[in-house]
């Protein structure tokens, strides 16, 4: 049923199981002709859907290269006078808000540089990776009282290891993504946290085991040690301010961190507290990747929001030396993807959802692979799709 019938009934009761959908994007042929999609060249079309066949015709838009700007019931949108009753109807989209990029202007940037960092204490060095696991992970906790470090959700600190290089000269600062909230993980806006792998691997040509120099420096530092801190720096991964958005995170190993920063920041209690201006309603999805049960950092912390805030909070994992993929392979997050393709593009049709991917730089070109298979079976171009999020702000990616 489309706008031509629909607006004649115009009771409140039938209007509740009608809903209008604002699209843009659909691209005129053969199968849309058949659809009697009012399609337009430009602006937006407007469709009136049942509810019970709202999921069929999100994936019928998405087929054909549409994206839904604006869902409502059909009752509201007669109120807000939406035009649903003439067919097609060309309006101007509106020019894109400059709130956001205001706010982004307002993110602390490099508040202390290297040449004059901030000197902190190590309160905390914790080891999450437990028993049967591979590597070592440690979650530092660092004492900023007496200085003006802050930061939001989503950047990342400088640390500058001690010592010189082989050249003899001062070691160069590292980044690292920041694991708790803007309050801390003592809540009195006087710490900052970190998720911190120790880099070890092989020379290629000797065989020697090499280590990096500031991850075995930070995952061996002693509580009460000091530290030189830089930054913060960042605003490509901060978390909208919107309650209502839906934020898709997908993560490998220590890329939890800015990801553990943002669960806390939503359903921590502690947080709940200390932000009474923010309550977030949406939904988060976090797709986190991990070889082993054992090396999910933060697992307690993360299966207690998923239990306790289930309507909110989806949690998948991908463990890939102990699950498999459909296809008998090893399970990675592009294998997620793939598993939940459907309701992620669905979701990503939204104009409120978020997609973030955080972790090591060999995550990104597997799942971009995962998305163009995935859209190419739904006749979109993921390119141009994943470029008018990006022209959103809605695609966010940190690898390292």
């Amino acid at each position: 049923m489309y706008l031509s019938n629909a607006t004649s009934r115009g009771s409140t009761e039938y209007g509740s199981r009608l809903y209008i959908y604002e699209v843009v994007g659909l691209r005129q042929n053969g199968q849309a002709d058949r659809l009697n999609y009012p399609v337009r060249r430009s602006g937006s079309t407007f469709i009136t859907v049942p509810y019970n066949r709202m999921n069929e015709e999100m994936r019928r838009i998405l087929r054909l290269g549409g994206q839904i700007v604006k869902i409502e019931p059909l009752n509201e949108a007669a109120r807000n006078g939406t035009p649903v009753s003439v067919p097609g109807k060309v309006e101007q989209p509106e020019k894109k808000s400059m709130t956001q990029a205001k706010e982004k202007s307002k993110v602390p940037v490099n508040i202390y540089k290297p040449k004059n960092p901030f000197v902190g204490k190590c309160l905390e060095n914790r080891e999450l990776v437990r028993e049967g696991g591979s590597g070592t992970v440690r979650h530092l906790t660092f004492d900023l009282s007496g200085g003006d470090l802050h930061y939001l959700e989503g950047q990342s600190i400088g640390i500058i290891p001690p010592g010189t290089d082989e050249r003899g000269k001062p070691h160069k600062l590292r980044l690292y993504s920041i694991a708790s909230t803007r309050h801390g993980d003592h809540g009195n806006d006087s710490t900052v946290s970190l998720c911190v792998r120790k880099l070890e691997y092989q020379h290629p040509e000797t065989g020697e085991t090499v280590y990096g120099v500031c991850s075995s420096y930070l995952c061996g530092l002693e509580e009460g040690a000091d530290i030189s801190i830089t930054g913060p720096v960042g605003k490509e991964m901060l978390l909208p301010d919107d309650e209502d958005a839906t934020i898709v995170m997908l993560a490998t190993g220590t890329g939890i961190a800015p990801f553990r920063a943002f669960l806390q920041r939503m359903f921590d209690s502690q947080e709940q507290q200390l932000n009474p201006d923010y309550k977030f309603k949406g939904l988060a999805w976090l797709i986190f990747g991990i070889p082993y049960t054992a090396n999910i950092l933060y697992k307690d912390d993360l299966e207690k929001m998923a239990a306790e805030y289930s309507d909110h909070f989806r949690l998948t994992y991908a463990i890939s030396r102990e699950q498999q993929a459909a296809d008998g392979s090893k399970m990675y997050v592009q294998n997620r993807v793939s598993e939940y393709a459907d309701e992620l593009f669905e979701l990503m049709q939204k104009p409120n959802t978020h997609v973030y991917m955080c972790g090591l730089k060999g995550m990104e070109p597997p799942i971009s692979e995962t998305f163009t298979k995935e859209a190419e079976e739904r006749d979109m171009d993921w390119e141009e799709f994943r470029k008018q999020m990006k022209k959103e702000d809605r695609w966010h990616v940190e690898v390292y």
